[in-house]
């Protein structure tokens, strides 16, 4: 029943998230104001489920695991605003795919500053991702080249950030996420507080205004804080295994979203590349070992912290 459940409860979440970037594009906002309104809802979202679960309480959290989620705070802001900044220039599906190329940085990390083994099967998908990378960056699709490789630069940088906030993560267990998520939506706020536009949050006449605040409310409301109890409660019943597997739903959704909403479609070598991409991004997350059968990779769980 439980794995039922929290089968249910991922494959929404990733849902959720693959809509993401459709209300972004939508908002017609900047992307300072969306991310800093998005902060702002999502705080007192989840500020109020961390108050319904007792987290306000001096022995939850140390001070040093408050700076950590401080660091993982300014990486996940710096990942909201590069990947939604790539979305108007690359397409939400391009994006979205190179996005993907996460499991990598995580892996280049490992080796860099953890001195984790890089396999032959690690060297397999990253070499497949590269070559997914090459065709996506070879296929401009009639966009404006300047502008479709800063987008695809764009979901690169939020990329790398993700793998930062995954580092800071990874020393916070025992923390419970919801408060970490709360943590950094606050970071979030003082760091776009001063650049964000608050004295016009909306534009046009006063039923577009509401459509506006309603698109910024989702996103805090839904796309932070239901997401995140969804994600945790289902992280929380399934093994890592499956929740990387269901993970992918995500950049699926996202794809179709583009599709459906703006009408954009992948030509051939951008397909590929995104195919490329993800099958890659599946193989290192799941530890999968084309190359040896003995080879033992472990799963790469998803960090929800970068949605």
């Amino acid at each position: 029943m439980d794995k039922l459940r929290g089968t249910a409860e991922m494959t929404a979440a990733m849902i959720i998230s693959g809509t993401i970037g459709w209300f972004v594009i939508l908002s017609g906002q900047p992307i300072i104001d969306v991310v800093f309104w998005r902060c702002l809802f999502g705080a007192g979202t989840l500020a109020l489920i961390c108050l319904g679960l007792g987290l306000f309480r001096r022995d939850v959290i140390t001070g040093r695991q408050i700076g950590l989620a401080v660091i993982g705070g300014v990486a996940i802001v710096a990942n909201w605003l590069m990947l939604f900044a790539a979305y108007p220039r690359a397409s939400i599906s391009i994006a979205t795919a190179v996005y993907n190329t996460q499991p990598f940085m995580l892996v280049g990390f490992g080796v860099l500053f953890f001195a984790e083994k890089l396999t032959a099967s690690k060297l397999f998908w990253l070499g497949l991702a590269f070559a997914g990378m090459l065709g996506i960056v070879q296929a401009k699709s009639g966009a404006d080249g300047t502008d479709y490789l800063a987008g695809i630069g764009l979901a690169l940088g939020a990329a790398f950030f993700y793998a930062i906030a995954a580092l800071a993560a990874k020393k916070l267990k025992g923390v419970p996420p919801h408060l970490i998520a709360l943590i950094q939506v606050i970071v979030g706020l003082a760091m776009l507080a001063p650049l964000a536009d608050l004295s016009h949050p909306s534009t046009g006449v006063r039923i577009w205004s509401m459509q506006t605040w309603a698109i910024l409310g989702t996103l805090g409301i839904v796309h932070t804080g239901l997401m995140y109890i969804l994600l945790y409660g289902a992280i929380q019943k399934l093994p890592t295994s499956l929740t990387g597997a269901l993970s992918f739903i995500y950049p699926v959704v996202a794809i179709l979203v583009d599709l459906i909403a703006f009408g954009h479609r992948l030509d051939w070598l951008q397909m590929a590349g995104a195919g490329a991409i993800l099958v890659a991004a599946a193989g290192m997350t799941l530890g999968w070992s084309p190359l040896r059968r003995n080879e033992a990779a472990a799963p790469i769980p998803p960090n929800p912290k970068t949605l």
